[in-house]
């Protein structure tokens, strides 16, 4: 069937509308009315709104937001809980736990000048600037397809169609096609994971210098909590239990305002035990007397994950292909060493901003690489923080927490991240599972509905919906694998790695791998962590997913 589609062109198109995407849009914006000239420029976003897919810890480093709205404070970004302190913890068991003395963390770790956000709030304000200069931004459309044409030019994207059947027949009095989006430049800002990003790696090659990316899936709850215990911009991190050397991660309670908490688990997803499940680890942590004293009394009131690009410098592919770049975590810049990414994320967004401005300036019709995008990204203070933390992933795989972090300390500390070695870590992450016969299995306890919960209750509380009639976004390569090879091999992980009960194993006598579709939250990590590398995350119909309030 062939399907007349709407077509809507740009100067520029930036696809997703987090914090590379919008300071990108704003950037764009910025420097055309320094020029006096006009840059159409055109931001699609698959939440139902601005901030409903974005989840981050989040201790936010204001150095590229200074750049970006030297008077931010003026403007009213919602940054107003600075920090006040930092508490770093080595969890030595389910009930001890020693508190690192201040000069023994590394530099990087300590968060004088930060803040203390909801950064699905700071891209809703910075979403208003971007509106304000005059860029169209439009939530709830999924970017489905990229437009490439015959002289392999990326062109733009494809919004998925709306009203499209489970069976994947259009429906009846609720089709619509999804329009083109066509523009000179594209700027691919999906974070970690993107569907999008995926394939271009692939289609032009761009990680064939680099090491492989790497990963972590975060996990976040937010509690209001007892007045007497909440102090304002106290930041607690911590490394060790509920996990360890071979199952690495490390946990985060922050202090932030109107009497709340975030508390979080980053778990690595270099682990080893297939039985593993990073929501229960989760669960666990909350439980130790260090988180327990701030969370006793409070009442849990949203959950989120969400998964975590960590590879850093070593990691970074090529950054553009003909006719568009990469940016923010679709391009890998966070620096792990600090546990940020979104003032790096900025910063990529912008630098890549200038670039298509100026040759849209010097008369391109776009078509070309944004050359000029790697040339001041590698000048920049991103490039540099981000060479400096090159080895702290690296170190923590290959000595442990407690030798990793002693490296670290080192690097950072005495070397300022310029340490004459550089660290290598080139095994993908998917392909570290043990097989089941020799992991150790983990009995977790029942959740006690008071500090731990269920899976199914902790969706209900992200407000995860997706139309149920639509073809399912979870695309199996070889449908037999999960109960051919990942049940017997590995004790299929997906049912436990999945931080949201979309992958059961059903039946007695016959199994069935089943994807409960509806309760995905957009994390990204069934599409890493497979070993098989047999599960595929595509965009489901816009609109759909988490709709975060205050993530």
């Amino acid at each position: 069937m062939t399907v007349e589609r709407d077509v809507m062109e740009y100067d520029v198109l930036v696809v997703g509308a987090g914090p590379a995407g919008l300071a990108a849009a704003c950037r764009l914006k910025q420097k055309a009315s320094e020029a006096g000239k006009e840059i159409s420029v055109c931001v699609v976003e698959k939440g139902s709104e601005i901030g409903a897919h974005i989840l981050s810890g989040a201790v936010f480093e204001p150095r590229a937001l200074n750049e970006l709205f030297p008077n931010w404070k003026e403007l009213g970004a919602p940054l107003n809980t600075p920090v006040t302190r930092d508490d770093v913890y080595l969890f030595r068991s389910e009930t001890a736990a020693t508190k690192l003395p201040n000069a023994f963390v590394p530099k990087t770790m300590h968060n004088e000048g930060n803040y203390i956000i909801s950064l699905g709030n700071l891209c809703r304000w910075l979403g208003q600037q971007a509106e304000g200069l005059g860029v169209e931004i439009y939530p709830g459309f999924a970017a489905q397809e990229i437009l490439i044409d015959e002289h392999n030019v990326v062109r733009g994207v494809q919004i998925g169609d709306m009203g499209v059947g489970h069976d994947g027949k259009p429906k009846e009095g609720f089709y619509t096609p999804g329009i083109e989006l066509r523009a000179k430049y594209t700027l691919f800002a999906e974070g970690c994971r993107g569907h999008l990003g995926k394939r271009l790696l692939a289609r032009y090659n761009l990680a064939k210098d680099a090491d492989p990316q790497h990963y972590a899936i975060g996990l976040k709850e937010i509690w209001d909590i007892d007045p007497a215990k909440h102090q304002p911009g106290l930041v607690v991190h911590g490394a060790g239990w509920p996990l360890d050397d071979a199952n690495p991660g490390g946990s985060f309670l922050y202090h932030a305002e109107n009497n709340q908490v975030f508390v979080g688990l980053i778990v690595d997803l270099s682990y080893t035990n297939p039985y593993l499940s990073p929501f229960d680890e989760f669960q666990r942590f909350k439980t130790h007397s260090i988180c327990k004293q701030y969370l006793e009394g409070g009442k849990r009131v949203s959950y989120g994950a969400r998964a975590i690009c960590k590879g850093g410098y070593n990691s970074l592919p090529k950054m553009v292909f003909p006719g568009g770049a990469l940016i923010g975590c679709d391009l890998g810049t966070m620096n792990f060493s600090k546990i940020k990414g979104n003032h790096t994320a900025m910063k990529s967004g912008m630098l890549a901003a200038e670039a298509a401005a100026e040759a849209l300036f010097n008369g391109s019709e776009g078509g070309d690489e944004l050359n000029a995008y790697v040339e001041t990204f590698k000048a920049s203070w991103l490039y540099d923080e981000l060479y400096r933390s090159r080895n702290f992933g690296p170190a923590i795989h290959k000595y442990g927490t407690f030798f990793g972090g002693a490296f670290n300390y080192l690097d950072q500390n005495w070397f300022g991240g310029k340490i004459p070695l550089t660290l290598h870590d080139r095994i993908p992450d998917h392909t570290t599972l043990k097989l089941a016969a020799d992991a150790k299995k983990i009995e977790y306890p029942k959740a006690d509905s008071k500090f731990s919960f269920d899976k199914l209750s902790s969706v209900f509380i992200s407000s995860t919906n997706h139309e149920e009639d639509q073809p399912v976004h979870l695309k199996l390569t070889d449908p037999s694998i999960p109960i051919a090879k990942n049940l017997p091999m590995y004790s299929e992980p997906a049912q436990r790695y999945c931080p949201a009960g979309v992958y059961e194993v059903i039946g007695d006598a016959e199994k069935k791998f089943q994807i409960n579709a509806q309760n995905c939250v957009h994390c990204k990590t069934c599409d890493i962590k497979d070993p098989a590398q047999n599960i595929t995350w595509i965009a489901p119909e816009g609109s759909g997913g988490p709709n975060y309030s205050n993530m």
